[in-house]
């Protein structure tokens, strides 16, 4: 099925916001016998290390390739490349992991999927925002 490349954005918009709220949704959770000023300030670092150095650069790296398709019609799944796919695959498959195996403990759970999950969340609100702007370029 091919849909307007701009729509791409929000197809990438939906995956990585319902990714970032399942997996923050996973740390709040956890995070009920885990609450304090230090675990939340580690909660904030890794969202802030996540979005600088991964998320942000990730957005505006799809973003960019998207823009750029010549052909206005593009196959759904082309929202990210295979690298996107693999890494995406990649990052569930050790998430579960972690949980299923009880390989690391809860606290951990708490702390880093909290700031995990919401560096992934606005991951998803960055790519509507780039899907708003790229609208408003064409008016």
């Amino acid at each position: 099925m091919k849909v307007q490349k701009k729509n791409l954005l929000i197809l990438a918009g939906i995956v990585w916001s319902i990714a970032g709220f399942n997996i923050l949704k996973i740390g709040i959770e956890a995070y009920v016998s885990y609450v304090s000023l230090l675990n939340l300030v580690l909660s904030l670092v890794i969202y802030i290390i996540f979005m600088k150095f991964v998320f942000s650069k990730m957005v505006n790296k799809h973003t960019k390739r998207i823009v750029s398709y010549e052909e206005e019609l593009q196959l759904f799944i082309k929202f990210f490349d295979q690298q996107a796919f693999c890494i995406m695959a990649f990052m569930m498959s050790v998430g579960v992991s972690l949980r299923v195996f009880h390989l690391v403990p809860e606290i951990f759970i708490a702390v880093f999927y909290s700031g995990l999950g919401g560096a992934l969340l606005c991951a998803g609100i960055l790519f509507f925002i780039s899907f708003y702007q790229n609208i408003k370029e064409e008016v």
